[in-house]
């Protein structure tokens, strides 16, 4: 287990550096035309992968607010065993996958989605800055120890 360090508080020009890089994601997804439900569901698989609690939490009521359904949010966590995911959707968690995995992708099989035929290069790097990142708030959050309670 991390020691407890609350990096927010401590390191505050990281954070508000985070602040400014998830902006510009954010940004990058509108000006590439993502669905904003889509980029919900990067975030959430990322927060899945990385056993982020904050994350999750917060990207899955930001998902039902925006009309997310409970059944796609049930089973993000094996998005390629439903028929749930649209070819887009489907590229974009594979891909968020990628960038979150990224010091196992030669370890592991990954689902066989055609990523370019489903998102063009500007959909690709939008979805690669939103993997990137929530990737970082993850760290930031669970590093932090932030706490997730009813």
């Amino acid at each position: 287990m991390l020691p407890h360090a609350n990096i927010t508080k401590l390191v505050p020009g990281l954070y508000e550096a985070q602040l400014a890089a998830d902006k510009a994601a954010d940004d990058a997804a509108v000006a590439a035309g993502l669905d904003p439900l889509l980029v919900e569901l990067v975030k959430m698989r990322a927060s899945q992968l990385n056993g982020c609690a904050f994350c999750l939490r917060m990207h899955a009521r930001d998902a039902m607010e925006r009309g997310e359904s409970a059944d796609r949010l049930a089973v993000v966590a094996a998005w390629w065993e439903s028929q749930y995911f649209s070819p887009q959707e489907q590229a974009a968690l594979a891909l968020a996958e990628q960038v979150t995995r990224i010091g196992d992708l030669h370890t592991g099989a990954a689902p066989a989605v055609d990523i370019e035929a489903a998102l063009d290069e500007k959909k690709v790097a939008a979805v690669i800055a939103v993997a990137i990142a929530i990737n970082t708030w993850n760290r930031i959050a669970i590093a932090s120890h932030y706490p997730v309670a009813p």
